[in-house]
Formats: structure tokens, C-alpha cells, sequence
């Protein structure tokens, strides 16, 4: 089926964003993306994507999990009126249109809960490799794709997937999920500053990681987490100030046009 979106749009800048790990060019130009039982593969670019799902299923599913609703050539646009005169002004453009086509995708919260988790200190290929390791172990296989496995599927073993000391955050983070103390569901209702809090009650989660899944997982667009990337660019480029939060409701999706340019040595 072919679809038409008339706004940034770029899958490879989206895949190498550094916001996801299972999304992956599967072949030249063609991409998959998989939402809990759902895989899609989709490819093009300029406006005109092919996609192999139903109609009804890219409206249901995906629309939303690409966030389609939200301008992005706007936010670009309020960069530009935000860096204006300001020191680092061509800096602050720059990482805009390089990252021109990235999207904050909505992900799933117990995904992306462990993913951050195993994300730590860790390089994003490492990342990548430790939660395929686990979909290879714990989830249910649908044709050569296994799929994120769900709280009951875990078991105690997560030995050998390349997770070190990150098993026990995770083991500790499966518990109090499967107990109710943490429940991502009843997150959603969360203020910003609450949510953030109560996901730092997991054992390993500080302000990077549960600030990394309020903005992926529940789209808190306004949070701008501050990993070694962002640090870098704060103390190198924007002599010291965190200019994220003088960005405002879209600090987030900032956030991931400095991420993505610093990180690629621009």
C-alpha cells in the first residue's frame, strides 16, 4: 500500500536516532518496525512510502506510533525563532536540519522500561545486541522475527545476554511491575515530575533513564534527557547552559536533533 506524509519524515535518521533499538534497515531503503504483535516494513522517502499492512492497520497502529498528528517542520521552524541571535545560533540550525526527518516515536512503556535499562553505559550496537538476545529467549517467534516478550514470558534466567550488572535492575524492575508497585498503565495519568519519580524507585533507574522513558514511552515531549552526548554538547556548544528547558513543550524532540548531530561528529 502506498502512503503520503507531508512532514519530516526520514526512516534511517529515525532508526539511527538512538531512541529505539529493534526498528533496523532489513535490506537497501527498506525498514522494519515492530509495535507488540505488529511488523511492518516500509520503505521510500520525499513524502511516498510503500508499506505492507492494511489500511486500517497503518491508521491503528502506526499513524500513532510515528506521531503523525505533530508538525515537525514546525518545531524546526520555532528552533530557528528560538536560536535566533543567541551564541550558538548556527549551531543550534545545523543540528535541526541535519536531523531533519526524526520523529519521536510513541513506544511501548515495558519495552522501552528495559531497554533503557540495558541501555546504560553501553553502546547502542551492545544495546541492540543484549535485547535481541533476550526477544531470542523469552519471546514468541513470528517468522524470522521474535517478538519483545511480555512480564510473564521472563524468567529468573538472564544470564548470558550481555547485561552484567543491568540483570539485576531488570529482575528488579520485573518485580515491582509484576507486583503493582509500578504500574505503567496508571503512569500515563502521571504529572511529568511524578512520573519521572516513580520510575527512579526501580533500582539503576536514575534522572537519564526514567527521563528517557517518559519522553519515548509516554511522549513528554517537554523532558530533554541529559545523557554523555547531550553533556557534551552543553558544556561545548552552548557555553554550559541547558538550553532544553528554555525550549520549552518540544525540549524533547530538541533534545533528539542535538543528540543525533553531536553524536554523528558534526
Amino acid at each position: 500500500m502506498e502512503i503520503r506524509i507531508n512532514d519530516d519524515f526520514d526512516l534511517k535518521k529515525i532508526v539511527d536516532s538512538g531512541q529505539c533499538f529493534r526498528p533496523k534497515e532489513i535490506s537497501s531503503g527498506v525498514f522494519r518496525f515492530i509495535v507488540g504483535e505488529n511488523i511492518l516494513h516500509i520503505s521510500g522517502g520525499e513524502g511516498v512510502f510503500n508499506v505492507d499492512c492494511s489500511a486500517e492497520n497503518w491508521e491503528r497502529v502506526w499513524e500513532n506510533y510515528f506521531d503523525l498528528e505533530t508538525n515537525y517542520a514546525s518545531i524546526r521552524h520555532d528552533v530557528e525563532v528560538f536560536a535566533a541571535g543567541k551564541p550558538y545560533e548556527p549551531t543550534l540550525i545545523d543540528a535541526a536540519n541535519f536531523g531533519k526527518g526524526i520523529r519521536i516515536l510513541r513506544q511501548d512503556p515495558f519495552e522501552t522500561l528495559i531497554s533503557f535499562i540495558i541501555s546504560q553505559r553501553k553502546s547502542i550496537p551492545s544495546i541492540r545486541t543484549s535485547i535481541e538476545r533476550i526477544c531470542e529467549r523469552f519471546g514468541r517467534r513470528v517468522g524470522e522475527v521474535y517478538l519483545f516478550p511480555r512480564l510473564e514470558d521472563f524468567t529468573d534466567d538472564l544470564t548470558g545476554l550481555g547485561l552484567a550488572y543491568r540483570k539485576d535492575y531488570i529482575r528488579d524492575a520485573l518485580d515491582k511491575v509484576a507486583s503493582g508497585m509500578i504500574d505503567l498503565v496508571e503512569l500515563e495519568t502521571f504529572s511529568d515530575v511524578d512520573l519521572v519519580e516513580e520510575l527512579k524507585l526501580i533500582n539503576g533507574i536514575g534522572d537519564k533513564v526514567a527521563n528517557c522513558v517518559a519522553l519515548f514511552a509516554y511522549h513528554r515531549v517537554n523532558r530533554a534527557p541529559v545523557d554523555v552526548w547531550i553533556k557534551r554538547a552543553i558544556d561545548e556548544d552552548f557555553g554550559g547552559e541547558n538550553i532544553f528547558s528554555a525550549f520549552g513543550k518540544n525540549a524533547g524532540i530538541l533534545q533528539q536533533y542535538v543528540f543525533y548531530h553531536k553524536r554523528s561528529n558534526r
